[in-house]
C-alpha cells in the first residue's frame, strides 16, 4: 500500500495549528498529540531515508563519471556504507508505521474453561494451566490464582489467572479460542481415543483511564466461599460476585480471606472484560485485513490441537506442526507464539493505519 507522505505532511501542519488553541478539550488534545507525536516520527525518518537515496544516487553518478581507481574504490565503500544504513533506516520506519498494538505492553486475566468431553475436559483444562504458568515461569512473569473451580478427579472446570509482567498480552492474546486435546481418558477402559475441549480467553489488563465505571450500575453481591481453603472457608461472607447491570457482565472472586481484597480483583477483572468488548467492538469495524489480525480471538474458532498418542501439537492459526507436545505442555511456547506474532506483524503491513 503506498503512503501518501504529502498528506501525511499535512496532516501534521494541520494538527499542529489545532493544538495552539488553549481551549481545546483536554481528551482531544491527548489523542491529537499522540497522533503528532506518530506523524512526527515517520516523517522525520522518511526524510532522513530521502537524503540517504539521495546522497546514494550522487555517489553512483560520481562513481561512474571517474576514472581514478583509487576514487572508485573510495566511492564503492562510500555506497556500501549509504546502502546499509538505508535498508537500517527503512527497517526502522517500517516498525514505526506498523506498530505493536498499545495493549501489548499489557498483564492479563486469563480464563479457562473445560468444554465438550465431561472429566477429560475437566482434566485437559487443568493441564493447560500448567502449561501456561510454566510459559510464564520461564518468561520472569508473576502467575495469581483469582478463581477456580475444580472437579472430583482433580480436573479444572474454570479458573481465572492474573499473569503480570511485561509484555504479557503481546505474547499470549492469540491463545483465545477453542483448544482441542485427543488422548486417551484416564477412565477409558479400551484405549480408545477421545476428543474433548477447553477454551482459553485473554483479557488485556484494564487501566483505570480505559474503562469508566459508575456505581449506580454495579450490584454487588457476597457470600462464603467454597472449596478447599482450610477453617477460613464457609466461616465469613468474603466472597463477592459484582454484577454490570448495562452489560449484564458478571465476574466474581472468592480466593482472598479478605471480602475487600475479593472485591478489588473482581473490579479488575470486570474492568478488563468491559476493555476486551470495547476493543472486540473497535476491531470488528476496521478493514477486512484488521479483521483477519484479530480474527483468531472468537472463542468459536479452533486454534490448536493436542495429540497425546503422536506427540504433536498443530497451531491453526499459522499453521505450524510440533513433535514435541510434552515439551510444550512443559512451557515449551516459544515456537508457536514466535510464528503468531511473525504473521501479526506480516498482516499489520497490509494495512497502513495511523493511531488516534
Amino acid at each position: 500500500m503506498a503512503v501518501q507522505w504529502d498528506t501525511l505532511a499535512r496532516r501534521y501542519d494541520e494538527i499542529s495549528e489545532i493544538l495552539t488553541n488553549p481551549s481545546l478539550d483536554t481528551g482531544k488534545r491527548h489523542k491529537l498529540q499522540k497522533e503528532l507525536s506518530f506523524l512526527s516520527g515517520i516523517l522525520a525518518k522518511y526524510k532522513d531515508i530521502e537524503t540517504l537515496q539521495k546522497q546514494l544516487q550522487e555517489t553512483e553518478s560520481h562513481a561512474a563519471d571517474n576514472t581514478d581507481p583509487d576514487m572508485a574504490l573510495l566511492f564503492e565503500q562510500e555506497m556500501v556504507e549509504l546502502q546499509a544504513r538505508l535498508e537500517k533506516e527503512k527497517i526502522e520506519l517500517d516498525h514505526r508505521m506498523f506498530p505493536a498494538d498499545e495493549m501489548d505492553q499489557r498483564s492479563v486475566f486469563l480464563e479457562i474453561r473445560a468444554g465438550a468431553g465431561g472429566q477429560e475436559a475437566a482434566l485437559f483444562a487443568g493441564d493447560l494451566q500448567k502449561m501456561y504458568t510454566n510459559y510464564a515461569a520461564k518468561k520472569g512473569w508473576k502467575v495469581s490464582v483469582d478463581s477456580s473451580s475444580s472437579t472430583d478427579l482433580g480436573g479444572v472446570r474454570e479458573v481465572i489467572l492474573h499473569i503480570d509482567g511485561p509484555q504479557v498480552y503481546g505474547h499470549l492474546k492469540r491463545e483465545s479460542g477453542v483448544h482441542r486435546v485427543q488422548r486417551v481418558p484416564q477412565t477409558e477402559t479400551q484405549g480408545r481415543v477421545h476428543t474433548s475441549t477447553a477454551t482459553v480467553a485473554v483479557l488485556p489488563e484494564a487501566e483505570e483511564v480505559d474503562v469508566s465505571i459508575n456505581p449506580a450500575d454495579l450490584r454487588i453481591d457476597v457470600y462464603r466461599s467454597g472449596g478447599a481453603g482450610g477453617q477460613h472457608v464457609n466461616t465469613t461472607d468474603s466472597a463477592v460476585r459484582i454484577t454490570h447491570i448495562p452489560t449484564g457482565t458478571v465476574v466474581a472472586c472468592q480466593d482472598e480471606r479478605s471480602q475487600h481484597k475479593n472485591k478489588a480483583k473482581a473490579m479488575k477483572q470486570l474492568q478488563s472484560r468491559i476493555l476486551a468488548a470495547q476493543v472486540e467492538k473497535t476491531h470488528a469495524q476496521m478493514s477486512e485485513q484488521r479483521k483477519e489480525l484479530v480474527g483468531s480471538g472468537d472463542r468459536a474458532e479452533k486454534v490448536r490441537t493436542y495429540n497425546y498418542p503422536q506427540n504433536r501439537v498443530t497451531d491453526h492459526q499459522v499453521d505450524v506442526t510440533l513433535k514435541k507436545l510434552d515439551m510444550v505442555m512443559l512451557g515449551a511456547l516459544d515456537e508457536i507464539i514466535d510464528a503468531l506474532q511473525a504473521r501479526e506483524h506480516e498482516l499489520r503491513r497490509k494495512e497502513f493505519v495511523v493511531p488516534s
